[in-house]
């Protein structure tokens, strides 16, 4: 229990973005007569699983002082890649109003992908510049 406690507190952002992707994966969108624009909805998921994995890098780098590599790929690729695809079948399987798409599948992995670099090259460097920072005002 204490774990869990801690893991919500390193990463309340995190989860709240989890709810909110599993809230968007199954709501039954109402019926409107808006402009289609082929493929927005690959956009969509490009955006939403490089902005889920990008809230998890930052909130990893931001309570950890080191970096395991084992950890962050486990939690910051293959559990997100897991976890569209559990979306995706569960789509498929259990509403009748979304339906199962590979593709949906391979535009959030290159999201998780994008965050992957995004984190590397940007996030960690700013984190530890800004941890650096307020440090040497102590």
């Amino acid at each position: 229990m204490n774990s869990l406690v801690r893991f919500v507190k390193r990463y309340p952002w995190s989860l709240v973005v989890v709810a909110a992707i599993l809230f968007l994966s199954f709501f039954k969108p109402p019926k409107q007569d808006i402009v289609h624009v082929t493929n927005l909805d690959k956009i969509a998921h490009f955006c939403m699983y490089a902005g889920f994995c990008s809230v998890v890098w930052l909130e990893y780098f931001f309570s950890h002082r080191a970096v395991s590599r084992r950890r962050v790929i486990i939690g910051a690729v293959v559990g997100p890649i897991l976890f569209s695809g559990l979306i995706e079948v569960a789509q498929g399987y259990l509403t009748s109003y979304r339906g199962m798409d590979f593709y949906d599948l391979i535009f959030n992995t290159i999201g998780v992908i994008f965050a992957l670099f995004f984190a590397k090259y940007f996030l960690r460097p700013w984190v530890l510049a800004y941890k650096e920072k307020k440090s040497s005002k102590k």
